[in-house]
């Protein structure tokens, strides 16, 4: 038997004016679990296109040999047929059909032209019970959550019986519960004798579960590195990633903390469609001048429908309390009116929410304040292209110009976009709901430093984030959020994991 089932030898990929990859080469033990790190934009995504045959056969330079033999996918089918199957980040479901449905769509199990769907639900059965998911399979997707569909996109890829596993950030939309189940399952696939590359930003996982790691930077290789026979720290790969050390995670700061700028007192927001359902109680928050504020909870929390609320009332109902800007009450009835008053949000979701993904970086920059660009209703292109590249550059934005689709950026960059976007409508308060999610160490560096240079600049900033690390490393204050009730609150000097995590597990008083 092969020892090796894949080897990915000398791959170059070239997109009109852009090399994605140049001369990359991977091997891959049978049985393995084998990781791919590099900050965005390295081409790990890239790569796994070409293996798959999402970039087919002769759209790129170079050979693939899975299981010994030289192969030359033409498309997607090609590549599952050989039992290569990658799961990406964007879930492939079809939310309306069944759990069943979605497992076997394409490969449908049917007798004379017809299909059977008491064979189809049993085999589906016993898929979910090799993932350890214990719904019917009659539920439909839009009925469970992201982490029971990452393990759907599973049992389909095994009823594809697949040899070689690829997935793309499969972690990155999960809380910590569904993303510890997700790894031990790769882990039980391995000793299946299922081999998987995984694609992750959190190298805490990596660590934690793969036997290597191969690190692309710049679209190259860089080097493999044996997780079992060398001592790889976290700190090791970075250095990999990013060609330098990380001495530290988190820009240095020397606060200058002035006036409030913020605050809510009483804030009460209703679930927009179950009626009497509370989802944020009374809550009262500030933030100062020149101060980064954090909001720690775990899923469910409140922490993103806190927020939404805020601004332009964007989620809820019944919404009741006060917001107060400079000391003085101010009406964020609608989102026009919260941008009116100096305050701004950044979305969590930047594909759907933050950003038009079909626009260049010129018009995503000056959509949230074009009233500074009109002239008698007409919008100054002249100058919008002047201010975008003005971001493009202090921003530091890998993109070829300001006419470029912003679809077509890596994520930290799509990300400097939405930054790029509040930063030029000049809010006085700016709200980031998990800035950081989904981009490699060294853009998170630079969003950080990004934060840092808002509150040199008198801003109050408020951080929403997962990951406490984060928080305890960029902010002066930090609020823990508990089944919407803030339960604490702690200057930085006194805050710490554990702590924070207690209030953000603790219980309303009876």
């Amino acid at each position: 038997m092969v020892t090796n089932i894949l080897e990915m030898r000398q791959i170059t990929k070239t997109f009109p004016g852009v090399k994605a990859l140049q001369d990359v080469n991977l091997t891959v033990q049978r049985g393995e679990v084998h990781a791919i790190c590099g900050e965005n934009g390295a081409g790990k995504s890239t790569l796994m296109k070409v293996l798959s045959g999402v970039y087919p056969h002769g759209s790129y330079d170079g050979e693939i040999a899975f299981e010994g033999d030289t192969v030359q996918f033409r498309d997607i089918g090609d590549s599952e047929a050989k039992g290569i199957v990658i799961i990406h980040q964007e879930l492939a479901l079809s939310p309306f059909l069944s759990i069943a449905e979605n497992i076997f769509l394409g490969n449908e199990i049917a007798t004379r032209g017809f299909i059977d769907w008491d064979k189809t639900n049993l085999e589906a059965s016993k898929l979910l019970a090799r993932v350890g998911l214990s719904d019917s399979p009659i539920t439909k997707i839009v009925d469970i959550g992201v982490g029971k569909q990452q393990l759907v996109e599973i049992a389909k890829a095994l009823s594809k019986e697949v040899k070689l596993l690829i997935l793309d950030e499969p972690t990155a939309a999960l809380n910590d519960e569904d993303s510890a189940h997700l790894l031990d399952l790769i882990k039980h696939l391995r000793e299946q004798g299922i081999t998987s590359i995984i694609i992750s930003h959190k190298l805490n996982e990596i660590k934690a579960i793969a036997d290597k790691v191969t690190i692309l930077r710049d679209g190259r290789t860089i080097e493999t590195l044996d997780m079992r026979a060398d001592d790889v720290s976290e700190d090791r790969i970075i250095k990999g990633m990013v060609g330098r050390d990380l001495e530290h995670r988190y820009p240095d700061r020397t606060p200058k903390i002035g006036e409030e700028i913020f605050r809510i007192e009483g804030w009460t927001v209703h679930h927009p469609s179950e009626a009497g359902r509370v989802v944020i109680h009374g809550a009262n928050l500030s933030a100062r001048a020149g101060e980064v504020v954090g909001i720690a909870g775990l899923m469910g929390a409140g922490r993103t429908e806190l927020a939404m609320s805020v601004f332009g009332r964007s989620y809820g109902k019944g919404i009741t309390g006060k917001v107060f800007m400079h000391g003085k009450e101010v009406r964020t009835r609608t989102v026009s009116e919260a941008i009116g008053n100096g305050i701004a949000y950044a979305t969590e979701d930047r594909k759907h929410f933050g950003l038009n993904l079909l626009e260049d970086v010129k018009r995503n920059v000056s959509m949230a304040a074009l009233g500074k660009l009109a002239k008698r209703g007409w919008v100054d292109g002249e100058k919008e292209f002047i201010i975008a590249n003005e971001y493009r550059k202090s921003m530091n934005i890998k993109a070829p110009s300001v006419s470029s689709l912003t679809g077509k950026l890596s994520g930290g960059n799509q990300q400097k976009v939405v930054l790029s976007k509040w930063m030029y409508s000049d809010p006085d308060v700016l709200i980031l709901d998990e800035p950081t999610r989904g981009i490699d160490v060294g853009a998170k560096y630079e969003i950080y430093t990004i934060i840092n240079r808002l509150a040199s600049e008198g801003k109050a900033v408020i951080v929403i984030s997962s990951e406490l690390p984060e928080l305890l490393g960029i902010c002066d204050r930090i609020y823990a959020l508990s089944e919407g009730h803030l339960t604490g609150e702690f200057g930085i000097a006194d805050a710490t994991p554990e702590l924070l995590m207690q209030y953000m597990t603790k219980e309303k008083e009876k």
